[in-house]
C-alpha cells in the first residue's frame, strides 16, 4: 500500500496548478480585456473606436467570473473591475497580472433604480428608511466578486445612524449575487428600488428609472484595469485612448466621471 504524505501530495496539488499559469500567453495581436458586467458596456464602445483607429481588434468580454476565468487565464491583455475590493480579488486570483499596473480609470455613482415611471414615488434613501418598500441590494455573500459588496450597508450607514441600518435591512427582499442578477430580481418580483450604479437604468432606461441618492448618503466606487505581465504592446495605447477626452465621451454616456 502506497502512502502520500500531506507535503508531497500539497507539492503535486502546486504542480498541477503550474501549467495553466505557464500557458497564460496574452500578446497574439488582439487585444483582449475581461470583466464584470456593467462596466462592459462603456467599454465596449470605447473598444469599437479604438479598433477602428488602430485595426487592431478589440475584444471585451463580460458577465460572472466563472464564465471567463478559465479563457481569461489563457489570452487575457486585460482585466477590468467595478471596485477596488473587486479588483485586488482579481490580483490575488490571476497571478499573470502586474499588481502595479492595476489603477481606477474612472468613478460612477450609486443611485436608486425604479419602475418605469416609479410608482412609488420614491425620492431618495430617507423614503427607503421610512416607509414599507421592497428594495432588492447587490451581495457577494462571501463567495462572489461583486462591486455592489457592500453598497446597501455603506449608504444606509453613511451618517452613523444604527437605525438606518437597521430600517434598510428589514426593507431588503433579495440579496442577490451580481448586478445581472439583481436587476432580474427587481424586474421579477416588482420591487420598488434597487441600490445600484447609475449605468445599469441608463442602459435599461426603457424599462427602469431612477432616483439620485441625497449627497449626503452617495457612494462612487471606481472602474479599475491591471494588465497582463505578458500583454500585447498595444495595450498601453489602448489605455491612453480610454483616458482621453475622446475616450472619456463613452464613459460619460453611462454617467462614468473622473
Amino acid at each position: 500500500m502506497k502512502v502520500t504524505s500531506p507535503s508531497l501530495a500539497l507539492l503535486c496539488a502546486l504542480l498541477w496548478q503550474m501549467p495553466a499559469q505557464a500557458a497564460h500567453q496574452a500578446n497574439d495581436g488582439v487585444l483582449r480585456l475581461y470583466g464584470p458586467g456593467g462596466p462592459d458596456s462603456a467599454l465596449k464602445r470605447a473598444a469599437d473606436a479604438f479598433a477602428r483607429k488602430s485595426n487592431v481588434p478589440v475584444v471585451v468580454t463580460a458577465g460572472p467570473e466563472s464564465g471567463w476565468s478559465q479563457q481569461a487565464s489563457q489570452d487575457a491583455d486585460l482585466i477590468f473591475a467595478g471596485a477596488e475590493q473587486s479588483m485586488s480579488a482579481f490580483l490575488e486570483r490571476y497571478p499573470f497580472l502586474d499588481p502595479q499596473s492595476a489603477r481606477p480609470y474612472y468613478l460612477r455613482r450609486a443611485v436608486i433604480a425604479v419602475q418605469k415611471g416609479n410608482p412609488s414615488r420614491i425620492n431618495g434613501i430617507d423614503d427607503l428608511l421610512r416607509r414599507p418598500l421592497r428594495v432588492v441590494v447587490t451581495e457577494g455573500r462571501g463567495s462572489y466578486n461583486t462591486s455592489g459588496t457592500g453598497l446597501w450597508e455603506d449608504v444606509a450607514g453613511r451618517l452613523g445612524s444604527l437605525a438606518d441600518l437597521q430600517a434598510l435591512r428589514r426593507n431588503i427582499v433579495a440579496y442577490e449575487q451580481g448586478s445581472g442578477a439583481s436587476y432580474r430580481a427587481f424586474t421579477r418580483l416588482k420591487a420598488d428600488a434597487w441600490i445600484t450604479w447609475v449605468h445599469w437604468p441608463l442602459n435599461q432606461s426603457d424599462k427602469v428609472d431612477y432616483v439620485e441618492i441625497e449627497p449626503q448618503r452617495r457612494i462612487f466606487r471606481g472602474l479599475s484595469i491591471a494588465q497582463a505581465r505578458s500583454a500585447d504592446p498595444i495595450t498601453r495605447r489602448f489605455l491612453a485612448f480610454i483616458e482621453s477626452p475622446e475616450g472619456e465621451t463613452y464613459f460619460a454616456q453611462d454617467g462614468w466621471t473622473r
